[in-house]
């Protein structure tokens, strides 16, 4: 075996096979593809094989769109016999109308059929309590095995190396980079190692001092018996019946989501340890755990009653906390992962391949890949126990309505802020974000206008919000902010790191407060932060709550290249941080500290605040005068109370984050993953303000300040009909978009949504925005929509 390479992969299932080819594809030929039995022997074998690609996310969407694509050049066994999904209560059926208007903005031929076509198409299915059905004629199914092996012939055929029963005994760093890996047919030296090690993937991670959050899940499906002469049926989903079913020559594949599973390790404790000699095996059968997901397929499908079972079917599937893949490039520098594919590898397979293989090559994804970044996971991660936790919820509700404001329970309460008993005693309404409590209303101002509004953006809805709103504009409101992700960037090379990464000036005077993005090469937008320049070689950057191991990862990775000795460190438990903001903040301060409040917007002071020493950002995110007040945490509770009980008399009122929401779509205020991104630039979405081009920054050369879109605010014409994202937007009967982020605006009393519309677009235009499965006028506006 060669003792080099430049690329080593270990895992021979689909991912590291499409990893491997796609490499070649992009020229790549020193590429080594390590499996520790044979190709398809860990998870892939036993795959089920259903290929869907409509997903809420639209880069998964695109990634499953890809892989179809491909599987249809490569002799594996692809058949696209369509896809069924199935509506047995009328809340399904609301779901599925909401995707078909997603899939209108990826061009995918998704349309609602009746409860006839459907039995049309599947004849062996029962209509009893069927509401609706949604058609998929471009979805299919494909054998595992076969596509593993195709996907490894091309990459042999592009120049890759696939060594057999080669197992990876450990992965080789020096200062924090990988440089080879140790099997147990000798060292290879390399450059890139990238882990396809599906169930294997946390052990793999281990190697190499990474954490890999994922669970081996145990997943079953039955093949039946010959018992129907259908030559081609497409495959069919009943989530609310927990099942799925495709077709298996003359017999059926049937399996589901169970509500008690079961998390599959080496023994107990281990979490997500797998037996050294688990190679090309399955579990043993649990017919008892299966019965619950059988009892549902006698009811959409009666004949599954008398049929004879083949075999069934228990193989340990990777599981992730989010149900989100784990892509991308870890802390170790060179070490990548593409793993944790939760049953739907086989739909990705193609584009996870291609993706990874762009990273790889190019230094950045190709694509927004921010919630399948490995970055994303916070540090409560590393212990197991809290991902078996969120990983058996994720599993056990795999097939549940994703509604908006849907929280997850599994390991709450975990991080909470100084302020969290107070929030209790005064009956907070929680949300979670990143393993943080936050408070998303408090129940106590439920009682206000009823503006409630109609179909799925009304579920999580509350008049508290609308009360919480109108209180900070017009009197003040205070939030608790801690979640919020600091990172300290300090050193005699701070300054120059920070204006390399940041497409603002930033190294300003002590004091400033800075809003900016850092942009990828492509002059996508990878991070949108503050900066505060609080000492010559010290700032504080400020990100939201779910972004900050992001930022953290991204800044680390840029002083890595650049050569920086810059110390980049996350703060955020260090500092707790209330935002006070209204008309009547300043009368609420300043009684509150012997300091003068007369510095300016976008500048900081340290101040004291009663008792409690205070820096200040003189900085909001939803339109009104105030200040973001910062302190170590064991002041935070004092902090708290004290500005409670002075301004309390003064109309103050306490607000949770659904108003923060509402708040800033009105005044335009942009969010990262939703309405900008590593794949929008600072000038499409309106934010080239923050753009400095007399100076030199990373993605500068990219920028086009006249961009061929831009993000546009829209008004609807019906206040009640209220877009949440991803619906889409129409102009001149031709679907041309989808909604970014949206809402409704308690001051306005207005309906708001963001799109990407065509430059030309300018407002006064007439739209369309598709809500609850009709169209509904709008008007593209001037934002902000509140001045």
């Amino acid at each position: 075996m060669s003792d080099s390479a430049r690329i080593v992969i270990i895992g021979g299932g689909v991912g590291g096979a499409s990893v491997a080819y796609h490499l070649t594809q992009l020229g790549e030929r020193d590429v080594v593809l390590l499996e520790r039995d044979e190709l398809t022997s860990g998870s892939t074998f036993h795959s089920a094989g259903l290929v869907g690609q409509l997903r809420a996310d639209p880069t998964l969407t695109r990634m499953n769109q890809y892989s179809v694509e491909l599987y249809r050049t490569l002799d594996a066994g692809w058949t696209e016999c369509g896809g069924i999904k199935l509506a047995s209560t009328p809340e399904r059926m609301e779901e599925i109308r909401r995707q078909i208007g997603w899939a209108r903005t990826f061009g995918l031929p998704l349309e609602e059929i009746s409860v006839a076509e459907a039995v049309e198409l599947f004849p062996l299915m029962d209509p009893e309590g069927v509401v609706g059905a949604a058609y998929l004629p471009t979805d299919g199914q494909i054998d595992p095995s076969q596509l593993c092996y195709a996907l490894a012939a091309r990459a042999r055929e592009g120049g890759a190396v696939i060594r057999t029963r080669t197992r990876v005994l450990g992965v080789k760093t020096v200062d924090g980079r990988v440089t080879g890996v140790r099997t147990d047919q000798g060292d290879i030296d390399c450059e890139i190692v990238v882990n396809c090690g599906g169930m294997f993937a946390a052990e793999i991670g281990r190697m190499a001092g990474v954490r890999v959050p994922i669970v081996p899940m145990s997943h079953q499906y039955v093949v039946t018996d010959a018992f129907h002469d259908h030559p081609a049926l497409p495959t069919l989903r009943d989530p609310d019946l927990l099942v799925y079913y495709r077709q298996e020559v003359r017999g059926l594949v049937m399996g589901g989501y169970e509500r008690t599973c079961a998390p599959w390790t080496a023994g107990e404790g281990s979490f997500d340890a797998v037996p050294a000699d688990f190679n090309g095996r399955l579990l043993p059968e649990d017919w008892p755990r299966f019965e619950e997901i059988s009892t549902y397929s006698r009811i959409r499908v009666p004949a599954m009653a008398d049929v004879g079972i083949r075999k069934m079917i228990n193989g340990p599937e990777a599981f992730t906390p989010d149900n989100e893949f784990i892509l991308g490039e870890t802390e170790v520098a060179g070490f990548f992962v593409a793993a944790g594919f939760c049953a739907h590898g086989i739909a990705g397979a193609g584009g996870i391949g291609k993706v990874m293989a762009e990273w790889i090559v190019e230094g950045e994804p190709g694509m927004d890949l921010s919630h399948m970044d490995i970055r994303r996971f916070g540090r409560q991660y590393r212990s197991p126990s809290y991902t078996v936790k969120r990983a058996v919820e994720n599993y056990e509700t795999y097939y549940d309505i994703r509604y908006p404001g849907h929280e997850r329970s599994a390991g709450r309460p975990l991080r909470v802020s100084p302020a969290y008993s107070w929030h209790q005693a005064h009956g907070a309404v929680f949300g979670e974000k990143s393993g943080w409590e936050r408070v998303n209303h408090y129940a106590a101002h439920e009682e206000g206008e009823d503006e409630r509004p109609r179909g799925w953006a009304g579920r999580s809805w509350s008049p508290a919000i609308g009360a919480e709103h109108r209180a900070t504009r017009t009197a003040a409101g205070l939030f608790d902010e801690s979640s919020f992700a600091k990172i300290e960037v300090t050193g005699p090379d701070a300054a120059a790191l920070l204006e390399w990464v940041c497409d603002n000036r930033v190294a300003r005077d002590v004091g400033a407060v800075t809003y900016t993005q850092a942009l990828n090469s492509r002059g996508g937008i990878e991070c949108d932060f503050t900066v505060t320049r609080r000492a010559e070689d010290e700032f504080l950057v400020v990100t939201g709550t779910a972004f900050g191991t992001h930022d953290l990862g991204w800044l680390r990775k840029q002083a890595a290249r650049t050569g920086s000795t810059a110390r980049i460190a996350d703060v955020t438990g260090q500092y707790a941080c209330f935002a006070l903001w209204g008309p009547r903040a300043r009368d609420v301060l300043s009684g509150l500290t012997p300091d003068p409040l007369d510095f300016p917007f976008m500048s900081a002071r340290e101040l004291t605040v009663g008792d409690v020493p205070v820096l200040a950002l003189r900085v909001t995110f939803v339109g009104e005068h105030g200040w973001e007040l910062y302190c170590s945490s064991e002041y935070g509770l004092a902090l708290w109370r004290t500005l409670w009980a002075a301004g309390e008399p003064r109309g103050l009122v306490a607000g949770g984050y659904k108003a923060i929401e509402s708040l800033r779509l009105e005044k335009g205020y942009r969010v990262w993953g939703a309405d900008i991104g590593p794949e929008t630039t600072p000038y499409e979405a309106g934010l080239g303000f923050c753009v400095k081009p007399d100076k030199d920054f990373l993605g500068r050369d990219a920028l086009d300040p006249e961009p061929e879109r831009r993000l546009r605010c829209l008004t609807l014409a019906d206040p009640r009909a209220v877009a949440l994202g991803n619906e889409p937007v129409r102009v001149d009967g031709r679907v041309v978009s989808r909604v970014t982020s949206g809402g409704y605006g308690y001051t306005a009393r207005a309906s708001i949504a963001y799109a990407y519309l065509a430059a030309e677009v300018a407002p006064g235009a007439e739209v369309e925005i598709e809500v609850e499965g009709a169209w509904v006028p709008g008007t593209v506006v001037k934002g902000p929509v509140v001045p």
